[in-house]
């Protein structure tokens, strides 16, 4: 297991793939994330890294907090999170982490808080219907309505659906992908939407559901020592091809003709088969309707008489 990354949501734009469908992505910008400080088993019971990301004015830190930047030997910092790792996962105090700490197409957790919407009424909070917008309703329209019983119980249960501070959660979202990445510019594109307002701050590690992909670094990607020459950039506003997945091709001229035919030739048989069946069903009717008319008939004529034939 290996450190995750914290990273400032810039906001949402849209990425090109080759053959021009387009993948909406949040771009995520790593500014100057560095190791402050490491956990180790023999002397915290535990092995983790501390990540420091952005930039604080020595004046708004604490003096503990500066003390510990002071002894990492890193500028005070405006984010601090703590990432459990492996043994030989941990990383030197004071390294910087690069963007390609993520490959295209591999899975990632992000996590960060959600947008505060402040408080909300039961309709914007919960989707309730609220009462009738015309008759036998004054000034009620958009209540939530009754909240409990009788005097038995006497109260109102707990995680009732109610009006009430809406947003400004924990959350995590799960598997999402990455697309693309900058390291020149600290950039990580992931596809879709992920949580909190443009300018929070996020967590980003390995999916937990997912396996790492082998082009990952391990333990991590350090930006030290690395030229920009080296660093490998995808085409502007294009998805990296690691990222890309094809759609099933569409059938051909002729296989489309073929379709049709045994379309068709299906709808033919179905046609002669339902006429059989009619005339058939015809042709039963007719004989029913022979065998009545000859049964009433039949019926109308008059019985022999018993002493006809008898000698006088």
């Amino acid at each position: 297991m290996r450190t995750g990354v914290i990273a400032k949501k810039v906001g949402m734009t849209r990425l090109f793939q080759a053959d021009g469908r387009h993948v909406p992505v949040t771009v995520l910008q790593l500014e100057n994330v560095q190791v402050v400080a490491r956990r180790e088993m023999d002397k915290d019971g535990y092995t983790a890294v501390a990540l420091g990301a952005g930039k604080a004015k020595a004046k708004n830190v604490a003096k503990p907090q500066r003390a510990a930047f002071g002894k990492a030997e890193v500028e005070p910092k405006a984010r601090v999170v703590e990432f459990r790792v492996a043994e030989d996962a941990l990383l030197d105090v004071g390294a910087t982490l690069s963007a390609d700490h993520f490959v295209a197409g591999q899975m990632v957790d992000v996590a960060g808080v959600t947008q505060g919407k402040g408080f909300a009424g039961a309709m914007k909070r919960w989707g309730f219907r609220g009462l009738r917008a015309t008759h036998g309703v004054s000034v009620s329209h958009r209540s939530h309505g009754s909240t409990g019983n009788r005097q038995d119980p006497g109260r109102v249960f707990k995680n009732k659906k109610m009006a009430g501070h809406m947003g400004a959660r924990n959350r995590t979202q799960q598997n999402l992908e990455v697309v693309r990445t900058d390291p020149i510019r600290g950039l990580l594109f992931i596809k879709g939407s992920v949580p909190g307002h443009k300018g929070s701050w996020l967590t980003v590690s390995d999916s937990v559901k997912l396996p790492r992909p082998d082009a990952a670094p391990y333990p991590a990607a350090i930006l030290e020592g690395r030229k920009v020459e080296e660093l490998e950039v995808p085409e502007a506003g294009l998805v990296d091809d690691a990222a890309v997945h094809e759609i099933p091709a569409l059938p051909s001229d002729a296989e489309v003709a073929a379709i049709a035919a045994e379309q068709e030739a299906g709808a033919a048989a179905e046609a002669e088969a339902a006429a059989a069946a009619e005339a058939e069903a015809a042709d039963a009717a007719q004989s029913a309707e022979n065998e009545k008319a000859s049964a009433a008939e039949d019926s109308s004529k008059p019985a022999p008489d018993a002493d006809e034939g008898k000698e006088g």
